[in-house]
């Protein structure tokens, strides 16, 4: 197996430039790294060999007349199957969508495109995005990289599988309570859930219009960071608001607020015990740990599953007459009690969660973000799940949903292992457009703690377990 498949986003889009590396073989090496790894985890709905071959020869002869489109160009990335692809089938991980191919891609897909990015794949998913497992009924479970008896964590697990074991350098996810960074956190790798609105939307399938975001996954918080200008595009004035990423020589000055009460409630010791160790390495860079208060915190988090479970019904109910048979188990339950909530619930959850938003920026003057774990748990093993746990997963895994609440950028930056050799994952959410504050933040992190040692750890767990 190449080196080059686990190497950073970086690294590879230098050497392309440099002439040292060919997108095309670049993109082989990456097709059949999938046909090794990809029938023991699955992280896959769509492999798209010929049209990623296309891409990549038209990207090659550009790279050899010196034109380089970006930090992507000729670089393999996956699609989480919930954002629309032109000519590549696109399912939402859904049998209601099982033959649906679109006549044009996503916004942020046509974004990497003109980045020069090659669209290896469409990444399997939890059926619609709405559950943290990745176990899918209809294309099957996608497997943890770490022990493929146990779950990668979801929605967006088979983009994370995907990146962690090499077939693809990164990948979309989409997130709403959570569906990006749970799966980094459980699969070793990073992801970021931008502040909302300020990566497009437009061609990827709802779960909850007001809490849904599509961000990136990669092996580095840097590479995220490359992703994610490419992903904004020309997004009118508020990709100018983000600034630009710059690396940092330590975190003298850097603030950052705990609220140890929902940060640490239902952790698990072994997980709480990789988080500590993590802090101190934060202070010893020069961080300081704050704690603070988050006022209306239970309230707001019970109103976001008012408001996703509402909103998700509204866009699935004409599809539920037609195709009512079609969705999975967990899904019925869900629609369920989304149709019990009343008008009057949804609009309080909003103006509850108006209030929190506002108490929370002003819990957070003077600090640069908050910190905590990304999950609190550690992954649970495959068809242990039953139906009715599906809408609390998120919130008894991670404590992710918070940032969606709130609509502010939040990152999980890989921190360490459990006993059992699990990642874990340490989350920083930001105030509104510091998208790239927080991930300078964290990359100074990551670079103190060599997590592309780690990487190199995964890679050889795989070659052994997974060829």
């Amino acid at each position: 197996m190449s080196e080059l498949l686990f190497d950073t986003i970086d690294n590879t889009s230098r050497r392309i430039a440099e002439k040292d590396l060919s997108p095309v073989e670049l993109t082989k090496l990456t097709i059949e790294r999938i046909r090794q790894v990809e029938p023991a985890l699955n992280a896959f709905i769509t492999v798209s060999e010929e049209q990623a071959l296309e891409q990549a020869k038209m990207l090659e002869k550009e790279a050899q007349q010196g034109n380089i489109r970006s930090p992507l160009h000729g670089v393999p990335i996956a699609v989480k199957d919930m954002v629309q692809t032109k000519d590549i089938l696109t399912t939402g991980g859904s049998k209601v969508f099982e033959n649906w191919v679109p006549d044009e891609d996503a916004a942020v897909v046509r974004h990497l495109k003109e980045a020069g990015a090659v669209i290896i794949g469409k990444a399997n998913l939890h059926e619609f995005a709405m559950g943290a497992t990745t176990e899918n009924p209809h294309y099957g479970n996608t497997r943890n990289p770490w022990n493929g008896k146990y779950i990668p964590g979801g929605s967006s697990g088979g983009s994370a599988v995907a990146t962690a074991a090499g077939m693809a350098f990164g990948a979309i996810g989409t997130d709403t309570a959570g569906s990006i960074r749970l799966p980094a956190a459980m699969c070793g790798t990073a992801g970021i859930k931008p502040t909302y609105d300020l990566i497009s939307r437009e061609g990827s399938l709802p779960f909850s219009w007001s809490l849904d975001h599509v961000g990136p996954m990669t092996r580095t918080i840097k590479d995220s960071a490359l992703m994610l200008e490419a992903m904004i595009g020309s997004n009118g004035p508020k990709s100018a608001k983000v600034g630009t990423f710059k690396e940092l020589y330590d975190l003298k000055g850097i603030k950052l607020g705990f609220y140890e009460p929902y940060m640490y409630s239902g952790i698990d010791p072994d997980v709480k015990s990789v988080i500590e160790k993590a802090f101190q390495q934060w202070e010893s860079l020069g961080a300081e740990i704050i704690p603070i208060e988050l006022p209306f915190i239970d309230s707001a988090l019970e109103g976001l599953k008012t408001i996703a479970q509402s909103e998700v019904v509204a866009y699935h109910e004409p599809l539920l007459k037609k195709h009512g048979d079609l969705y999975g188990d967990d899904l019925k339950y869900r629609f369920q009690y989304g149709r019990d909530i009343s008008a009057t619930a949804y609009i309080s959850a909003q103006r509850v969660r108006k209030k929190f938003i506002q108490s929370t920026l002003t819990q957070m003057k003077g600090i640069d973000a908050l910190i905590g774990p990304t999950n609190v748990q550690p992954p649970f093993e495959i068809g242990t799940m039953v139906p009715e746990q599906a809408i609390s997963n998120m919130f008894v895994l991670g404590k992710t949903p918070l940032a969606n609440i709130l609509g502010f950028p939040a990152l999980s930056v890989a921190c360490g292992f459990t006993k059992d050799h699990f990642p874990v994952g340490l989350q920083l959410i930001g105030k509104p457009f510091s998208d790239h504050h927080i991930m300078e933040i964290a990359d100074c992190y990551e670079r103190s703690e060599s997590w592309t040692a780690a990487l190199k750890e995964n890679k050889s767990y795989l070659e052994l377990n997974h060829s």
